[in-house]
């Protein structure tokens, strides 16, 4: 590694997956080295265009040194920018890995590293101006990256417990978190159920919006403290929107009802509600969890699942028609398939092949605000679904619906 670094601080100043959200809204690549303090080895993670590829920490690789690293609350972090020469065996996105680590870490499966029995260790310095506190709470937060000022129009304050946008209401704004915190909440018949929650850098609102020039919002977002909105240039967006070829224009739509379908499995999940898992029901199976699959396909007839294999059985994450998209998207993950899940299709599905180095291109030329909102989209994808397979495997709904159905296979 190059000894000049890019990036350097204490883990109790940004822990681990606060440090992988920072590194990877930029699509930096380089590696991250993990320097504790009651450990001689450093923990080593290496970053591809924003995503891990690998990592090792004393014995382990791989995901296993990962997840292991998050045990790690005190010392330094240091970032090089700089090509990686590693083999890549970590497929998961940043933000699936840093919410099953937070869960695991909560389950007391992975191991808080700790001075050794009989070590002196000097009390922490009291807080100063250069020093601050140490935070505890390591709930999942969603953040952005460093906010584009060109596109805010303008900029709105909220306290602690307002709301700023109700479910069912129509809208087609975007705003940009500039300062402080967001909770997620969506309606249920149970009551409220918080989905999840953002911070600086993260959008409000759908992009898929500025396709259609209305939006009715999916869910309730409330200020967790005060909070300072930035509101996006619309007319800027929505030019820029109408510029792009019609697949990248369908990719964003199709992206968009991922989303509002996640988020419906996790209220139907909420409330007990399984009928959702007949949708996998008299479907063959098109594309094995894992498969190893390059090609992005656009649905030109018949339809298609796309489904987790958790603990309690498949769970449908996306259930895509005509003009939607599924297989590998190589500028997004999205903690579907191909690596993270499985596709379900009908018998009458018919298919044409993406030119994903087209489309990548288009990517490519997307203003940075533009990027990163569709970035952020699929953080929010990858974020919801693990809290459906959560609720899921929690609520017994896979066993039910095997009784209900008899020999039904799910």
């Amino acid at each position: 590694m190059s000894s000049n670094l890019d990036l350097k601080g204490r883990l109790s100043f940004l822990n681990l997956g606060e440090l992988l959200q920072l590194i990877g809204s930029s699509g930096a690549t380089g590696t991250l080295k993990i320097i504790s303090d009651f450990t001689t080895a450093p923990g080593v993670i290496f970053i591809e265009n924003g995503n891990a590829v690998n990592a090792s920490m004393a014995n382990l690789s791989g995901l296993e040194a990962l997840f292991g690293l998050f045990g790690w609350s005190e010392g330094w972090f240091e970032f090089s920018l700089g090509p990686v020469n590693c083999v890549k065996t970590i497929n998961k996105g940043r933000m699936e890995i840093i919410l099953d680590a937070l869960r695991l870490l909560d389950e007391g499966k992975i191991e808080k590293l700790r001075p050794a029995a009989g070590a002196i260790i000097e009390a922490p310095a009291a807080p100063t101006a250069k020093t601050p506190p140490r935070r505890a709470d390591l709930s999942p937060l969603i953040k952005g990256p460093l906010v584009d000022y060109a596109y805010v129009v303008d900029e709105e304050s909220f306290y602690d417990g307002d709301e700023i946008v109700r479910e069912g209401a129509h809208g087609d704004w975007i705003w940009v978190i500039l300062e402080g915190a967001a909770e997620i909440i969506k309606t249920t018949p149970s009551g409220p159920l918080r989905l999840m929650k953002v911070g600086d850098g993260a959008f409000l609102g759908s992009v898929a919006a500025l396709l259609s020039g209305d939006n009715v919002r999916g869910a309730t977002v409330v200020a967790s403290g005060n909070i300072q909105l930035g509101m996006l240039n619309s007319q800027q967006l929505t030019a820029e929107i109408a510029s792009l070829p019609n697949e990248f224009k369908g990719l964003i739509k199709s992206l968009d009802n991922r989303l509002h379908f996640v988020t419906h499995i996790v209220t139907e999940t909420h409330v007990h509600n399984g009928s959702f898992l007949k949708l996998i029901q008299d479907k063959k199976l098109a594309l094995k969890e894992g498969q190893n699959e390059d090609r992005l396909f656009q649905i030109r007839e018949g339809e298609v699942v796309v489904a987790r294999n958790t603990e309690s059985g498949y769970l449908p994450l996306a259930h895509l028609q005509k003009g939607d998209f599924f297989g590998n998207i190589p500028f997004l993950t999205l903690g579907h398939e191909p690596h993270a899940a499985a596709v379900f299709s009908s018998g009458d599905l018919k298919l044409a092949v993406v030119d994903t180095v087209a489309l990548q291109g288009a990517q490519q030329r997307l203003s940075p605000t533009l990027r990163h909102i569709i970035e952020h989209l699929a953080a929010c994808i990858s974020a919801t679904t693990l809290v459906a397979i959560n609720l899921f495997n929690k609520s017994g709904l896979s066993r039910e619906r095997r009784i209900q159905d008899g020999n039904a296979t799910l």
